[in-house]
C-alpha cells in the first residue's frame, strides 16, 4: 500500500473516531443531562434522537456535493463542523440548545460517513471489507471509550466539559486530516458519479435491499444502547456504575467485531452474513431480558456488542463492494440518509413508549421478534433470487 494513501488512511481513523464520539457521547450522558434540566425518558430521548436525525439528514445533501467536489473537501468541511458544534453545545444555556448541539454534531458525522467510506473503499479497492473494518473499528473505540471519558470529565466538571474537549481534539484532528490529504495522490474513483438520480434508477434493487436489511434492526439497536445503562439500573438493580461499565463493554465488544465483520464479508456471500448477524442480535437481545446476574449481564453484553457491530462492515462492504464506480458514492448517500432516517427515531420510540408504562423487557423482546420477522421475510427473498447478491458479480449484471 502506498505510504501516503497509508498516512490519509490513518487520518481518517482518526477522524471517525472525532465525529463518532460527537454522536456516541450522550448515551452515557442521559442521566446526567437528565438530572441537569429536569428531562423526562420521551425528552432526553429526544435530544439523542436529534444527534442521529442530524447523522442522517446531511447524507443525500453530501452525496449531491460529491457529485461536484472531491471526496476530501466534504471531510475537511465536517471537521470544521464538528469542533463548531461542540463549542456551541457546550455553551448550551437550555435543553433545546443541547437538541440544537446534538442535531449539528449529527450533521458532521452524516457528512464524513457518506464521503469518507466511499474514499476508504477506493484507497484499497482490492480489500473494500477488511479497510471499511479497520476504518469502523475506530469509530467503535470511540463509543468504547465514551462512557469512560464522561465519567473523567464529570469528575473534575460539569458535562458542559466534554464538549469542550471534543471541540479541542476535532480541531486537531481536521488539521491532521488535512495536511495527508494535501501530500497525497488520492483515487479518482468517483469521476464519473455525477448524476445521483441516475444512480437510484440504475441501484434501485441494491439500496432498497440495503435499507430494509438494516433499517429495522438499526433503529432497535439506537434505542437499546442509548437506553441501555438506564436498563440495566432500573430493570436490573445495577448501580450506575457498573450500568455504565456494561455500556463499555458493549461498545468494547464491538472493536474486534468491526474487523471480523469485515473480514467474513470479504470472503463470504454478503446477504447470508446479515442475516445471520441479524439473527444472533435479537438471541443477544432476549438473553439480556433473560439474565440474572453480574455474569450472565456481561455475557449477554459480550454476545450484543459483537455481534451487532460486526453488522455495519458487512453492510457497508456489501453496498460498496457492489456500486459500481460511477453510482457509488450518489447509491450509498440514499442507501445511508434513508436508513439513518429510520435508525435515528429509535431513541424516541423506545423513551415514549417507557414514559407511557411499557415495561423494557416486554419492548425489547418484541422488537427482537419484529427483527426476526424481516430476517424471515428476506431470507426467503434471498432464497429465491429476488435480493440483490452483491460483490463484484452484480456489478456485471447491472
Amino acid at each position: 500500500m502506498p505510504s501516503r494513501r497509508v498516512q490519509v488512511f490513518g487520518s481518517l481513523c482518526a477522524m471517525v473516531f472525532l465525529v463518532n464520539l460527537g454522536r456516541v457521547i450522550f448515551a452515557p450522558l442521559v442521566q446526567p443531562l437528565s438530572d441537569a434540566f429536569g428531562l423526562s425518558g420521551g425528552s432526553i430521548g429526544l435530544i439523542v434522537t436529534l444527534a442521529w436525525l442530524g447523522s442522517a439528514v446531511p447524507r443525500l445533501p453530501a452525496g449531491y456535493a460529491l457529485t461536484r467536489v472531491p471526496r476530501h473537501y466534504v471531510i475537511l468541511a465536517a471537521g470544521i463542523g464538528l469542533t463548531v458544534a461542540a463549542v456551541l453545545t457546550a455553551a448550551a444555556p437550555s435543553p433545546i440548545a443541547v437538541g440544537i448541539g446534538a442535531f449539528l454534531l449529527g450533521l458532521a458525522s452524516g457528512a464524513y460517513f457518506i464521503a469518507a467510506n466511499p474514499l476508504v473503499s477506493e484507497l484499497f479497492p482490492n480489500s473494500v471489507g477488511r479497510v471499511l473494518g479497520i476504518h469502523g473499528a475506530s469509530a467503535q473505540i470511540a463509543a468504547v471509550l465514551a462512557p469512560l471519558a464522561v465519567t473523567a470529565v464529570l469528575a473534575i466538571a460539569t458535562w458542559r466539559g466534554v464538549f469542550v474537549v471534543i471541540a479541542v481534539v476535532g480541531a486537531l484532528g481536521t488539521a491532521a486530516f488535512f495536511v495527508a490529504a494535501r501530500r497525497a495522490d488520492l483515487p479518482d474513483a468517483g469521476s464519473e458519479d455525477r448524476e445521483i438520480l441516475a444512480a437510484v434508477r440504475r441501484q434501485w434493487r441494491l439500496i432498497l435491499t440495503g435499507i430494509v436489511l438494516i433499517g429495522v434492526v438499526g433503529l432497535v439497536w439506537n434505542g437499546v444502547f442509548n437506553f441501555y445503562a438506564t436498563y440495566l439500573e432500573d430493570v436490573k438493580g445495577l448501580s450506575r456504575g457498573t450500568a455504565n461499565l456494561m455500556l463499555t463493554v458493549v461498545f468494547a465488544a464491538g472493536v474486534p467485531a468491526f474487523y471480523a465483520g469485515g473480514q467474513f464479508a470479504d470472503r463470504f456471500e454478503h446477504v447470508p452474513v446479515v442475516l445471520a448477524v441479524m439473527t444472533g442480535f435479537t438471541v443477544g437481545l432476549f438473553a439480556l431480558t433473560a439474565a440474572s446476574g453480574l455474569a450472565a449481564i456481561v455475557a449477554a453484553s459480550v454476545l450484543i456488542g459483537f455481534i451487532i457491530h460486526a453488522l455495519f462492515p458487512a453492510m457497508d462492504t456489501y453496498m460498496l463492494d457492489t456500486l459500481p464506480d460511477e453510482h457509488r458514492a450518489s447509491a450509498y448517500a440514499v442507501y445511508s440518509a434513508t436508513m439513518m432516517l429510520i435508525q435515528a427515531s429509535g431513541s424516541v420510540v423506545v423513551g415514549t413508549l417507557t414514559d407511557y408504562g411499557v415495561g423494557f423487557d416486554a419492548l425489547f423482546l418484541g422488537m427482537g421478534v419484529i427483527v426476526l420477522g424481516f430476517v424471515a421475510v428476506m431470507g426467503t427473498l434471498y432464497l429465491s433470487g429476488h435480493l440483490p447478491t452483491g460483490g463484484k458479480a452484480h456489478r456485471l449484471e447491472a
